[in-house]
């Protein structure tokens, strides 16, 4: 990553802020961090400006370990572990720019190495523990990894057979208190190193995180991001979320993914939250214990999940008290109405939607604590974020008015905006048109301004004449009582153009039968009309979803035509 600092940097066209509201929620956001020796470092403004202040005391981390273990981390606990596996880097001759990708569980380890990376100065890239070995091989060589953090069971497993063709790795840190060979032992050398570190002045537009996302086709993509989006990491989780001083937090996102690290590591930590990290994985009775017990009082979780605590029932929920709650939030894909109603009623309150991406950084558009939640709609844009629906008209962008279908574009300028991706720049500058950043997802925005979520570009069904959403669709079938979850496609078809196809997983004590699939298709056009709703309903056990939770309706497409399925390394569960 050295050589490619000023390329990288270089690429960040368009930095500044843009013009009108953002300059003055920029200011606002900058007034929730210190900056400090004329530069911005992520670790400085989660860790060292709180101890600092005096609130090293302060508890940062709660964790609870899957056979029942507890450990409490205070800031000032937290900021010594990042320290100490700072000078474990500069031990072994790791300089700033040099790229660390880290591969475990929700471990404290794990946390004290991506805050202690970013104090250092280095490039933090954390990659899902569930990956095969190819997927990770692939992201270390795009990323030039210089350094991998992980777990000797990981390691034996998935990335000994081939480190050593890595050509960049340098080093590699097992946690715990044994390695094997030609491996460092973290446990060791933590202790032995010094909880004194003077963390690296680094510049706002150095880079500070690759995350990888994928593409349709082709390999991953490692979007780029900057010390400075810790801004709008502090900003948007104040306001989006309304986390604050002491507020106890619970983000179920793995930190492999980039919720899991700027909504579960980066923004609580900035705005000096309670951070509450649960390393087991769902299970529901688990859940609401936690929520219980733990006094949670702002929740960030997953459609899917909160799918799966439907699929249950609200009967499991009610001997549990909810009464610490005061926020819930939601992000991974758009969540149903059905599923904002269901959560009102269960918990009090509604689950907010909100949207963004792995390009954005941050939240960019969501349903705020205090605003009117509209069921199915992801809400309005953050403060300084401008964004609109446009289209394509004689080569340039027209943006569209109110009730018209577009592809969701932002303004450029906001601080947690990517920089660029790795190596590709012709691949990031395509993202970049007519002073739009460009989603890739269709939406529409209301009278009121209030956004909702259509389907990807590559998603929109056309069939006699009507453009159809498979978001619609798919919330549609799971308001019927059989339902759990749902992934429409469109299919080719000689007459309509395309007919709308739908997949489905049941719910408990139902059965696929030929009387139920009429049923659901009678459903759906009671709902829907006769236009929008499926010809076709099949049964499956099963949907094909990334690991953040997504349906991947482009594999169930691919799969019907017989198409090239593309990257499908993020792939969790697959239809059987």
């Amino acid at each position: 990553m050295t050589q490619d600092m000023d390329a990288l940097q270089s690429a960040a066209g368009g930095v500044g802020a843009p013009p009108g509201a953002g300059s003055n929620a920029w200011a606002e956001a900058r007034s929730l961090i210190d900056g400090w020796r004329g530069g911005i470092n992520i670790a400085h403004e989660a860790l060292d400006r709180h101890v600092i202040s005096g609130h090293g005391g302060d508890l940062a981390i709660r964790w609870l370990g899957k056979s029942g273990e507890r450990r409490d981390l205070t800031y000032a606990d937290l900021q010594a572990e990042a320290n100490r596996f700072a000078n474990v880097l500069a031990d072994h001759g790791l300089k700033p720019g040099d790229s660390v990708f880290a591969m475990a569980g929700r471990v404290p380890g794990l946390y004290a190495a991506a805050l202690g990376t970013l104090k250092a100065g280095l490039v933090f890239t954390p990659l899902f523990s569930a990956f095969g070995p190819e997927p990770v091989r692939t992201r270390m060589e795009i990323g030039s990894a210089n350094v991998l953090v992980t777990t000797e069971a990981i390691y034996r497993r998935k990335i000994a057979p081939w480190a050593q063709e890595i050509r960049t790795l340098k080093l590699i840190l097992i946690l715990g208190d044994d390695a094997p060979e030609g491996c460092v032992a973290l446990g060791p050398a933590m202790a032995s190193a010094s909880p004194k570190f003077e963390t690296v002045a680094t510049r706002p537009e150095d880079p500070a995180l690759i995350h990888f996302t994928s593409g349709t086709t082709g390999k991953p993509k490692g979007a780029v991001h900057v010390h400075n989006a810790v801004l709008y990491h502090a900003f948007s989780g104040r306001k989006a979320l309304g986390l604050g001083p002491g507020v106890t937090y619970w983000c179920t996102a793995d930190p492999g993914w980039v919720t899991g690290t700027s909504y579960g590591i980066i923004s609580p930590l900035v705005n000096r939250a309670r951070m509450l990290i649960d390393e087991a994985e769902f299970d529901l009775e688990r859940w609401y214990s936690t929520v219980q017990d733990e006094k949670v009082e702002v929740w960030y979780s997953a459609p899917t999940a909160i799918r799966m605590m439907m699929r249950e029932g609200a009967e499991v929920a009610r001997p549990y008290d909810f009464s610490s709650l005061r926020f819930l939030a939601s992000v991974g894909e758009p969540l149903n109405p059905e599923a904002v109603t269901w959560s009102a009623g269960v918990f009090g309150q509604p689950f907010h939607d909100n949207w963004w991406q792995t390009e954005t950084g941050g939240i960019m558009i969501a349903n705020c604590p205090g605003m009117e939640v509209k069921p199915g709609s992801m809400g309005k844009p953050l403060p300084g974020v401008v964004a609109g629906i446009v289209e394509r008209e004689d080569g340039t962008l027209r943006e569209l008015g109110p009730g018209e279908i577009g592809e969701l574009a932002l303004r450029p300028g906001w601080p947690s905006m990517m920089r660029a991706y790795l190596n590709e720049q012709a691949r990031y500058d395509k993202c970049f048109v007519d002073g739009w950043y460009l989603s890739g997802d269709l939406a529409m925005r209301d009278a009121d301004g209030y956004f909702w979520f259509v389907g990807r570009a590559d998603d929109l069904i056309k069939t006699s004449g009507h453009l159809i959403g498979p978001f619609e669709v798919e919330s549609a079938l799971i308001e019927h009582d059989a339902v759990a979850e749902a992934g429409v496609i469109g299919v080719p078809d000689e007459t309509a153009g395309e007919i709308v196809k739908a997949y489905v997983t049941l719910n408990p004590g139902y059965t696929p039968s030929e009387a139920l699939e009429r049923d659901i298709r009678g459903h759906a056009r009671k709902k829907l009309g006769p236009a929008v709703a499926p010809r076709d309903v099949v049964f499956r056990k099963t949907l094909p979803k990334t690991r953040s939770g997504k349906i991947m309706r482009r594999l169930l497409k691919a799969r019907e035509l017989g198409l090239p399925e593309g990257d499908i390394s993020t792939l969790e569960t697959d239809e059987t």
